[in-house]
């Protein structure tokens, strides 16, 4: 439709971006972009591995009862996983 992309192409096209947003702030988007990346892969993975493990693996009476789960940090975050009860019958007064 537009045909290829040569390299005077791309670098107008990074003079644009570069004038749109500048010098400055190009690096700290990035950075933001590959944490919301990373964020997004582990969540897929546990969501994926929490999938393929909640059949087999019924709930055990160890250290961690039925009426608790662990929230944990996101990546880079400096607070640590903790247990929160949560109600199991909202209904009550």
């Amino acid at each position: 439709m537009f045909g290829r992309l040569g390299a005077p192409e791309i670098i107008l096209i990074l003079v644009v971006i570069i004038l749109l947003f500048g010098a400055k702030k190009l690096p700290d988007m990035a950075r933001s972009l590959g944490k919301s990346a990373r964020i997004l892969k582990s969540e897929a993975k546990a969501m994926k591995d929490d999938k393929s493990a909640a059949p087999a693996d019924p709930p055990t009476t160890g250290e961690q009862s039925a009426s608790q789960r662990t929230i944990q940090a996101a990546p880079g975050d400096v607070t640590s996983s903790r247990p929160v009860a949560e109600p199991t019958d909202t209904t009550k007064r």
